[in-house]
């Protein structure tokens, strides 16, 4: 199989989809490897480290979409390169497309497949791939939160972690999957008090015993939230189901009710946001302000740390990759349902069930 692996163009975007060593593990099955120059060097990896592996180096992303059965990236295509993709080829990638249906509608249109990586599943519920990146967005949302709580930031002057004698800042964090737990981590190693909200009473008890009763675990509702966040410094929007829109949490009118100068951070945002008011920014202007509080809506975070984001992405599609290349798209799906559930889009079909209901398509499986 020839595979590409074109230079992510999404504004401020320096991960990698493949490094060298993953084109010497597909090099050496066999299988040919065209890399556009300078794909890796966000992330450190020089264009000599993949000729060294055995790519082959071309100068544009039209080389490498036109001629390669499968493109290997980290984020969705933008609208520049819709035009660049072709009849059956295989799109592997994070394509959050509930929140996306311009890209849904063009990817049907094409019959491209895509295997999303935020969808692949595991029997447990475990999403493998989408939990690396979910570790790193957690523990920035923290940080980007402390960063525009500061006074000079426009934020209300709150220090997370106070001082003697002085109240500590109040992060809330909407839902306690992998996002929420990495946030609150580095919220009260910065001193927080730290509050999560999520609906599974399990979940909850778990984190009770992960933080050893330091975090304060609350059953959502929608009194709840509104109380939660209406005293709260900063919010964390954590919520995920996979492969669907975000749900909606909390609403424009509750966003009126928070301090001045309070900050919001919805890492949601890819899936739709879980915040109202939340629309997706950029690392170039990354915030906006709604009612005096502080929105921060980055939909690619890991982005800004690419070297330890690619490094972990890449560490756990691997395996996938490998499936994919070695047994086909078709047969890589029938032998691991975990990845069928990867499966989005194909041959013109919708074939994942909440990408499918979220858009309103027809659900068509693969099988």
């Amino acid at each position: 199989m020839l595979i590409g692996l074109p230079k992510e163009i999404k504004n401020h975007e320096y991960r990698v989809g493949m490094i060298p060593n993953h084109v010497r593990a597909l090099t050496g099955r066999g299988h040919e490897v065209w890399v556009q120059r300078g794909a890796g060097a966000g992330s450190g990896f020089d264009d000599e480290s993949y000729a060294a592996a055995g790519a082959r180096l071309v100068d544009s992303a039209a080389e490498v979409w036109t001629n390669a059965a499968m493109i290997v990236k980290v984020k969705e295509p933008v609208a520049s390169e819709y035009d660049l993709m072709q009849e059956g080829q295989l799109i592997y990638t994070y394509l959050h497309l509930a929140a996306d249906p311009t890209l849904t509608e063009q990817l049907l249109k094409r019959r491209v497949s895509g295997v999303a990586y935020e969808t692949i599943e595991l029997a447990n519920g475990h999403l493998p791939l989408l939990a690396p990146m979910s570790q790193v967005a957690g523990r920035m949302a923290t940080q980007v939160g402390a960063q525009y709580l500061q006074r000079e930031k426009g934020g209300k002057g709150v220090l997370l972690g106070g001082v003697p004698g002085v109240r500590k800042g109040r992060v809330v964090i909407l839902g306690g999957g992998v996002v929420g737990a990495q946030a609150a981590t580095i919220a009260l190693g910065m001193g927080a008090d730290v509050r999560i909200l999520d609906v599974n009473a399990k979940r909850l008890e778990e984190l009770d015993l992960l933080f050893e009763g330091r975090v304060q675990t609350l059953y959502s509702d929608p009194y709840t939230i509104a109380e939660q966040v209406r005293g709260a410094d900063l919010v964390i929007g954590a919520v995920l189901i996979a492969g669907a829109k975000a749900p909606t949490l909390v609403s424009r009118k509750l966003i009126g009710e928070m301090e001045p100068g309070s900050v919001v951070v919805d890492v949601a945002v890819d899936q739709g946001g879980c915040i109202e008011t939340c629309h997706a920014t950029t690392h170039d202007n990354p915030t906006f302000v709604v009612d005096g509080v502080i929105h921060y809506c980055v939909a690619n975070m890991p982005g800004a740390v690419s070297r330890t984001s690619t490094l972990a992405l890449n560490a756990v599609t691997r395996p996938y990759l490998l499936d994919l290349v070695d047994k086909g798209l078709e047969g890589a799906c029938k032998a691991d349902p975990a990845l069928m559930l990867g499966l989005n889009t194909y041959a013109g079909r919708c074939t994942h069930k909440a990408v499918a209901e979220s858009l309103g398509y027809a659900y068509e499986p693969l099988v």
